[in-house]
């Protein structure tokens, strides 16, 4: 059949389908605890289960969204278990709302960067991504649900906080009686008026970054004696760098470990770091089979880079990426500008400098990387927490920056330890490490935090690990686009040697609290380059401890992950 008399085929079928009738479900009391986060609303998946919870917060994006009658939505998630239910409900709930256009994925299978390309291409009014990130999945783990706006990225909390207060206040929620469309082959359905698209969720993605990247000299590497291992961890990225990697750029069969997405991640926790990626990590870092290695979490935004017997930091991994941006030929004619999260290292400042770039220092959250991509003011833009991206989305992207590395090392011909061995050479090295203390009871964390917090204006001027404390803060941050004041973001301690100090609670995990600890020493080029990141920041570490009385009031003799 021709695409043509396809078209005019699936037409016929939705002319044909009759409308479902739309049914009011009423709600006897709202839900209190659907604030969303840093990346959405982020539950377990047996709250999630609740009858009428996912529901009541999808009511409650309908009613604030601005243009959803009539609009195009995109709508897909990671694979974790509660995906196609997820994406059912949504559809349904869509349809009832005067949702012209949906756009799915087989399988509802959708990374957050692949979903951030679509929006932007189809000049959607959002995107609903089913996802909780690198939070484990499966029936006793995480589910989640983010909004990404017109722009794609992630909603703003003007947004976000309207949604909260409209699930506190849902008297019901609107829902169509009918099955929604399998989502196991491309096709195009109808629901009512509600046009579903459902396409293959690789295909936009790999064009987009195929006009970043050289290709041929990505696959020439590739195909060459430089072996490489890349782990999807049972996630989102398989597909993609299935068809990436293994495809388009002819790397051996098998070199994408993990590559299909499992609803648990296979029992695994899809945070790639060196705990979580362990296997991964032992076969660059102990072995010799292998030159280079990546891993991506469960959405597919989030990256981490190793080299034979060698680990980049994601704090240096984002000054190593804007040091070397020209040669890669999306970037080749240079950079805007550059932008980190307030806790990542501040290498990327060194790298900025020297370049004569523009650089900002902003909360964590992708969402404020967002206003300065939008108004042209930065090209790159990364943060510690293993996520790194550019203005070809709205989004940190996972497998752009392991091209992005590939590139790097097609172009100049060395070594992962090479390049780095001579970036330090060249802007110093800031020794960094951030030690996560996850599942601590709330009441301890904030306890803990709270007390730190007190004792700011105390500290300035006072002795530190052999340094003097020259400022003692809670970090706030004015956007320069807007002109908007957001405050409250981690405690900072800037010592007189340009070390640094910082402590905040996390909100992307399900159970108790996250307190992150966040240690960094710069030595200049010409110093000593070569130390274990753990020992040079030993006496930080440990000054870090008794100030903020961490095992005494965690109960914890060690961090749970350390990166």
């Amino acid at each position: 059949m021709t695409s043509s008399a396809s078209s005019d085929a699936s037409a016929a079928a939705m002319a044909a389908t009759p409308s479902p009738s739309v049914r009011q479900v009423s709600l006897s009391t709202p839900f209190t605890d659907q604030k969303p986060g840093t990346s959405g609303l982020r539950k377990s998946s047996r709250q999630f289960e609740q009858p009428h919870y996912l529901e009541s917060f999808v009511e409650a994006v309908f009613r604030v969204l601005p243009g959803v009658a009539g609009g195009t939505l995109i709508l897909g998630g990671d694979g974790r278990y509660g995906n196609r239910r997820a994406i059912g409900v949504i559809a349904r709930m869509a349809a009832a709302h005067g949702v012209a256009r949906l756009i799915t994925t087989t399988g509802g299978i959708l990374s957050t960067p692949a979903a951030s390309h679509l929006i932007r291409k189809h000049q959607a009014i959002a995107g609903i991504i089913l996802s909780a990130s690198h939070n484990p999945g499966g029936p006793e783990g995480d589910f989640g649900v983010k909004v990404n706006g017109a722009n794609g990225g992630p909603a703003p909390e003007s947004i976000t906080d309207a949604i909260f207060a409209a699930t506190t206040a849902l008297d019901g929620y609107r829902i169509v009686d009918a099955e929604t469309p399998s989502l196991d082959v491309p096709g195009v359905h109808a629901l009512g008026d509600l046009r579903i698209e459902v396409i293959d969720g690789v295909d936009d993605y790999v064009t987009l970054l195929q006009g970043l990247f050289d290709f041929g000299a990505i696959g020439a590497l590739l195909r060459g004696d430089f072996p490489i291992a890349f782990d999807a961890m049972h996630a989102v990225t398989g597909p993609y760098a299935s068809r990436l990697l293994e495809g388009l750029l002819g790397a051996p069969a098998g070199t994408v470990r993990n590559g299909t997405p499992l609803e648990d991640f296979g029992g695994g926790h899809p945070d790639p770091n060196l705990t979580y990626a362990h296997e991964l990590a032992e076969l660059l870092l102990d072995g010799d089979a292998y030159r280079f290695g990546a891993a991506c979490d469960g959405d597919g935004d989030r990256n981490m880079i190793l080299g034979h017997r060698c680990f980049v930091n994601p704090s240096d991994s984002l000054a190593v990426l804007t040091a070397n941006a020209t040669l890669a030929p999306g970037y080749a004619s240079g950079l805007a500008g550059v932008a980190r999260s307030m806790p990542t290292s501040a290498a990327v400042d060194v790298v900025a400098r020297d370049l004569n770039l523009p650089c900002y220092e902003t909360p964590t959250g992708w969402k404020f990387f967002g206003n300065l991509l939008d108004a042209g003011r930065i090209t790159l833009c990364g943060e510690e927490s293993f996520g790194t991206g550019s203005d070809h989305i709205r989004e940190k992207d996972g497998l752009w920056a392991v091209l992005f590395w590939l590139q790097i090392l097609a172009t100049r011909r060395c070594s992962v330890a090479e390049v780095m061995a001579d970036h330090w050479s060249r802007f110093g090295r800031h020794y960094y490490s951030r030690h996560d203390y996850e599942a601590i009871a709330s009441d301890r964390a904030h306890g803990l935090y709270d007390r730190l917090k007190g004792l700011l204006p105390s500290l300035v001027g006072t002795s530190f690990a052999g340094r003097s404390i020259a400022t003692a803060d809670d970090f706030s941050y004015t956007d320069p686009v807007d002109g908007s004041l957001t405050s409250g973001q981690g405690l900072r301690l800037l010592l007189d040697d340009g070390s640094r100090v910082v402590v905040r609670l996390s909100g992307t995990g399900t159970q108790g609290a996250t307190l992150r600890l966040y240690l960094e020493s710069y030595v200049a080029a010409g110093g000593n380059l070569d130390q274990d990141p753990q020992q040079a920041l030993a006496d930080l570490i440990t000054a870090a401890d008794q100030l903020a009385e961490i095992r005494s009031r965690t109960g914890m003799e060690r961090p749970t992950v350390i990166t």
